[in-house]
């Protein structure tokens, strides 16, 4: 499960952990989990005309992408929700995706807002980095 600050940093640096786990997802080297409401908000922030800016590329590119995510994605049904347990609701819902999905890791910048939630639920929180090795291992 990718927070959508990952996904974020994947598209605006050519360079580093979040962008090789972006195109290990694409490549299907691990199973990406995706919700409907996740996938909302990758796009609502990915459109957002900063952050188009700042990756340097058009809506329609930033489109391509999400749609290319969405086709390698194990889609998510939410049936469990666990709000209010993080101080920021979007997180709430990134936590519900992966708790629904059985993730065996959630990679977020934000992992001490996520990791004691995620511990109830048998959730490992990693940072990119950390998943990359994993990944790599």
């Amino acid at each position: 499960m990718l927070d959508t600050g990952v996904v974020v940093a994947a598209m605006r640096s050519q360079a580093g952990a979040s962008r090789l786990l972006l195109r290990a997802a694409l490549d299907r080297r691990f199973t990406l989990l995706l919700s409907v409401p996740l996938l909302l908000e990758y796009e609502a922030v990915l459109s957002r005309p900063e952050q188009l800016a700042a990756c340097g590329i058009s809506p329609t590119e930033a489109g391509q992408v999400l749609d290319d995510l969405a086709a390698v994605a194990k889609a998510v049904r939410v049936l469990f929700r666990t709000r209010p347990l993080l101080p920021d609701p979007s997180d709430d819902m990134v936590l519900e995706a992966a708790v629904n999905g059985g993730a065996n890791a959630l990679v977020t910048f934000n992992a001490r807002d996520f990791q004691r939630a995620a511990d109830q639920y048998g959730c490992r929180v990693l940072t990119p980095i950390q998943a990359l090795r994993r990944l790599r291992s």
